[in-house]
């Protein structure tokens, strides 16, 4: 079992492992998959050093911002998932479902009073570090924190870039080490753990999830303090789902992913951000599988690039856009909330779009809406309404659709503050990828985060990049997605 390198860990104490510890923990919270998982890996690495147990107890807090019944499903789903695959290791795994808040920060206390030490994930949302700061104080014991967010540590960079162009032109110098070190595709595989004999006592006050909550109708989900108004979706939550997605797009959708991925009915669409959100798949994975099917190897990399969006990989334009969203667009917005505390407000996005925003707030609004009517999808746009029914319906709006859906909002709201509330709202509360750092960038690129100013002057967007649902229309055909998400069939 090799050591997970150096940049993706961090004491987050200065407790040292016990000895005399009965296992080691694993608090799964947000890698939440028994693959390509270098928290896993770090866990098990540890267990085998101290010759001990190894504990895995993932978590589902009902207290986090804008906690549905929605989320809950699918997360759910992934434990399941995990529930079973997990069985049949050498290793106990424990899915536990919070009932009442702070719940599980007393029963991680009780059980790190046994253990050598806790391993945890790292991750960049404000509420997640600050919750890590938390059980560092309060444990007895040793906490550890990985980092499996990005194919580039967190640690890397030691500063957020204001541009995908800077931001991918620091990548292409730092990124190649890296991609040599990628997490052990199965870290339980053959590893010569000693068993877990019985649950600590300690488990019996926690909430875990039965057969009800994984396999079951999930009546339970009922007696939760959690958002009841927000309906669960069609669509599965687990790394077996997320695999399934990921071969179907590897086959149909990356052979057009540049000529097709804008329109809204056609297969270029991964749909796997959702899954990326809830660590039921990790960007490693991705690029692992895509790099193999192109038969790839590290000497097919530029050496010529200084940020251009494709060319560097050596790869064809189709597999070098998907890896620039994957990897420059989605770990652009992780290191930006690694780095501030502010990413959801208003004063984090960049001068000159605070300036020309702040010189067109009395601009008069042909339309206003409020934040119901836009959640009931009750405007005059029907291609803006069919894209808010998706997102009421599925959890989810096409990539090209959500970035008008967001322009809409700064234009029908009363100030720009008023809209980045709106949209955050709307998006973490109904979008299966939202309280995510990648979600946080796109409602941010709407009101100019990560892009440049543009010409000609308009009102209310002043230099805003500017879209229209008539100029959507004629770049991308919608026919058929008004016709499926249209208003007859209801929000």
């Amino acid at each position: 079992m090799r050591p997970i390198p150096s940049q993706r860990l961090e004491a987050a104490n200065d407790l040292r492992p016990r000895d005399s510890g009965q296992y080691v923990l694993y608090w799964m919270r947000c890698a939440r998959r028994p693959y390509g998982n270098f928290a896993l890996q770090h866990a098990t690495h540890r267990a085998l050093e101290l010759r001990k147990p190894l504990l895995i107890v993932e978590t589902l807090a009902c207290d986090d911002p804008f906690a549905s019944i929605r989320h809950h499903h699918f997360a759910l789903d992934g434990m399941a998932d995990n529930n079973r695959h997990f069985e049949s290791r050498p290793a106990t795994y424990i899915p536990w479902v919070e009932e009442h808040p702070r719940q599980i920060q007393t029963g991680l206390c009780r059980l790190a009073e046994d253990c050598c030490l806790l391993v945890t994930d790292a991750h960049p949302l404000r509420e997640n570090r600050r919750q890590l700061a938390r059980m560092a104080d309060v444990l007895p014991v040793a906490l550890e924190a990985v980092d499996g967010n990005g194919i580039l540590p967190l640690q890397a960079a030691e500063q957020p870039f204001s541009t995908a162009y800077a931001f991918r032109r620091f990548l292409q110098r730092e990124l190649p080490g890296h991609l040599l070190s990628m997490p052990l595709t199965d870290p339980l595989a053959k590893a010569p753990l000693i068993p877990l004999t019985a649950p600590p006592a300690a488990l019996s006050a926690a909430a875990a999830a039965g057969d009800d909550l994984l396999f079951g109708a999930r009546t339970g989900l009922n007696r939760l303090p959690i958002d009841h108004q927000t309906k669960p979706v069609q669509r599965m939550g687990g790394y077996r789902a997320a695999s399934e997605l990921f071969q179907r797009f590897l086959k149909e959708g990356l052979p057009v992913y540049v000529d097709q991925r804008n329109q809204p009915q056609q297969p270029a669409t991964s749909w796997l951000s959702a899954h990326l959100r809830w660590g039921h798949i990790g960007s490693h994975q991705l690029v692992q599988q895509l790099l193999e099917l192109c038969q790839w190897n590290p000497g097919r990399l530029a050496s010529d690039c200084r940020g251009q969006r494709s060319g560097w990989w050596g790869l064809d334009k189709n597999a070098e856009a998907f890896l620039d969203q994957l990897i420059t667009w989605r770990e652009l917005g992780y290191l930006f909330c690694q780095s501030r505390d502010d990413y959801q407000q208003f004063e984090s996005l960049p001068d000159w779009a605070r300036q020309t925003l702040a010189r067109h707030a009395g601009d008069p609004r042909p339309y206003l809406y409020s934040t119901e009517e836009l959640i009931q999808a009750h405007t005059h746009d029907p291609l803006w309404n069919a894209a808010q029914r998706q997102l009421l319906r599925e959890g989810q709006i096409h990539n090209y659709l959500r970035m008008l859906w967001g322009k809409k909002i700064l234009e029908w709201s009363p100030s720009p503050r008023e809209a980045l509330e709106a949209l955050i709202e709307l998006n973490d509360r109904f979008a299966l990828d939202g309280r995510d750092p990648n979600s946080y960038s796109g409602i941010g690129w709407c009101l100019g985060r990560f892009d440049r100013a543009w010409g000609p002057q308009r009102p209310i967007f002043g230099t805003i990049r500017y879209m229209s649902s008539t100029n959507t229309a004629r770049k991308v055909n919608v026919r058929n997605f008004l016709s499926r998400y249209g208003e007859s069939e209801g929000p």
